[in-house]
Protein backbone atom coordinates (compact mmCIF):
# COMPACT_ATOMS: atom_id res chain seq x y z
CA UNK A 1 0.00 0.00 0.00
CA UNK A 2 2.53 2.75 0.68
CA UNK A 3 4.50 1.62 -2.51
CA UNK A 4 1.19 2.88 -4.23
CA UNK A 5 0.74 5.67 -2.20
CA UNK A 6 4.28 6.78 -3.16
CA UNK A 7 3.96 6.00 -7.18
CA UNK A 8 0.26 8.19 -6.56
CA UNK A 9 2.05 10.87 -4.97
CA UNK A 10 4.53 11.08 -7.29
CA UNK A 11 2.28 10.56 -10.81
CA UNK A 12 0.78 13.83 -9.83
CA UNK A 13 3.44 15.72 -9.16
CA UNK A 14 5.11 14.73 -12.14
CA UNK A 15 3.26 12.72 -14.90
CA UNK A 16 0.12 14.54 -14.93
CA UNK A 17 1.52 17.51 -16.52
CA UNK A 18 1.60 15.85 -19.48
CA UNK A 19 -1.95 15.18 -19.99
CA UNK A 20 -5.70 16.79 -19.56
CA UNK A 21 -7.16 15.59 -17.12
CA UNK A 22 -10.87 14.71 -16.22
CA UNK A 23 -13.24 13.43 -13.74
CA UNK A 24 -16.33 12.46 -12.87
CA UNK A 25 -19.38 13.23 -10.08
CA UNK A 26 -18.61 8.97 -9.39
CA UNK A 27 -14.78 10.28 -8.44
CA UNK A 28 -15.97 13.55 -6.67
CA UNK A 29 -18.54 10.91 -4.65
CA UNK A 30 -15.81 8.67 -4.11
CA UNK A 31 -13.25 11.35 -3.22
CA UNK A 32 -15.50 12.53 -0.64
CA UNK A 33 -16.07 9.40 1.52
CA UNK A 34 -13.73 7.83 4.65
CA UNK A 35 -11.83 10.22 6.61
CA UNK A 36 -12.95 13.51 6.53
CA UNK A 37 -9.51 15.03 6.44
CA UNK A 38 -8.42 12.66 4.25
CA UNK A 39 -11.39 13.09 2.21
CA UNK A 40 -10.78 17.24 2.79
CA UNK A 41 -7.01 16.42 0.81
CA UNK A 42 -8.26 14.40 -1.92
CA UNK A 43 -10.63 16.75 -2.90
CA UNK A 44 -7.98 19.60 -2.73
CA UNK A 45 -6.22 17.64 -4.99
CA UNK A 46 -9.09 17.46 -8.25
CA UNK A 47 -10.10 20.82 -7.43
CA UNK A 48 -9.88 22.67 -10.79
CA UNK A 49 -10.26 19.69 -12.92
CA UNK A 50 -13.16 20.07 -14.93
CA UNK A 51 -15.84 17.33 -14.66
CA UNK A 52 -17.37 15.77 -17.44
CA UNK A 53 -21.24 16.20 -17.57
CA UNK A 54 -23.25 12.89 -16.81
CA UNK A 55 -24.64 11.59 -20.47
CA UNK A 56 -27.48 9.16 -20.79
CA UNK A 57 -25.55 6.61 -22.89
CA UNK A 58 -23.62 6.12 -20.24
CA UNK A 59 -26.65 4.82 -18.16
CA UNK A 60 -26.84 2.22 -20.56
CA UNK A 61 -23.08 1.28 -21.05
CA UNK A 62 -22.93 0.50 -17.05
CA UNK A 63 -25.63 -1.70 -17.51
CA UNK A 64 -24.21 -3.38 -20.25
CA UNK A 65 -21.02 -3.74 -18.45
CA UNK A 66 -22.12 -5.40 -15.36
CA UNK A 67 -24.28 -8.09 -17.51
CA UNK A 68 -21.38 -8.75 -19.72
CA UNK A 69 -18.44 -8.36 -17.26
CA UNK A 70 -20.40 -10.42 -14.94
CA UNK A 71 -19.93 -8.04 -12.55
CA UNK A 72 -21.43 -7.79 -8.80
CA UNK A 73 -23.88 -4.85 -7.93
CA UNK A 74 -21.23 -3.47 -5.44
CA UNK A 75 -18.97 -2.58 -8.52
CA UNK A 76 -21.91 -0.53 -10.08
CA UNK A 77 -19.81 2.77 -9.51
CA UNK A 78 -16.52 0.86 -11.26
CA UNK A 79 -18.57 0.49 -14.26
CA UNK A 80 -19.57 3.91 -14.27
CA UNK A 81 -15.78 4.87 -14.15
CA UNK A 82 -15.57 2.73 -17.41
CA UNK A 83 -18.50 4.04 -19.28
CA UNK A 84 -18.39 7.98 -18.85
CA UNK A 85 -14.72 7.52 -20.55
CA UNK A 86 -16.50 5.58 -22.87
CA UNK A 87 -19.06 8.15 -24.14
CA UNK A 88 -16.05 10.98 -23.37
CA UNK A 89 -13.27 9.72 -25.58
CA UNK A 90 -11.19 9.68 -22.53
CA UNK A 91 -8.27 7.68 -23.73
CA UNK A 92 -6.77 6.98 -20.26
CA UNK A 93 -8.43 5.69 -17.00
CA UNK A 94 -5.77 6.53 -13.93
CA UNK A 95 -6.74 3.69 -11.55
CA UNK A 96 -5.54 1.19 -9.18
CA UNK A 97 -8.39 -0.84 -9.38
CA UNK A 98 -7.22 -4.47 -11.12
CA UNK A 99 -10.43 -6.16 -10.41
CA UNK A 100 -12.84 -4.65 -12.09
CA UNK A 101 -11.10 -1.35 -14.18
CA UNK A 102 -7.75 -2.78 -15.06
CA UNK A 103 -8.71 -5.90 -15.88
CA UNK A 104 -6.81 -7.15 -19.50
CA UNK A 105 -9.31 -10.15 -19.47
CA UNK A 106 -12.08 -7.11 -19.59
CA UNK A 107 -10.69 -5.27 -22.27
CA UNK A 108 -11.98 -7.14 -25.54
CA UNK A 109 -15.32 -7.07 -23.73
CA UNK A 110 -15.30 -3.66 -23.47
CA UNK A 111 -14.20 -2.98 -27.04
CA UNK A 112 -16.66 -5.42 -28.47
CA UNK A 113 -19.46 -3.11 -26.15
CA UNK A 114 -18.28 0.07 -27.40
CA UNK A 115 -18.51 -1.30 -31.23
CA UNK A 116 -21.95 -2.30 -30.14
CA UNK A 117 -23.21 0.82 -28.91
CA UNK A 118 -21.48 3.20 -31.99
CA UNK A 119 -18.46 3.81 -30.45
CA UNK A 120 -16.20 2.63 -33.12
CA UNK A 121 -12.68 3.42 -32.88
CA UNK A 122 -13.90 5.55 -30.29
CA UNK A 123 -12.79 3.27 -27.43
CA UNK A 124 -9.26 2.94 -26.61
CA UNK A 125 -9.21 3.18 -22.82
CA UNK A 126 -6.52 2.08 -21.46
CA UNK A 127 -6.17 1.91 -17.21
Amino acid sequence: MAAKQQTTREWWEDRRLHFDLFISDAVLLEASGGDPDAAKRRLEVLDGIPVLNPLSEADEIVMALIDRLSLPTRALADAAHIAICIVHGIDYLLTWNCTHIANATFQPIIHDLCDDFGFFGTCNLHS
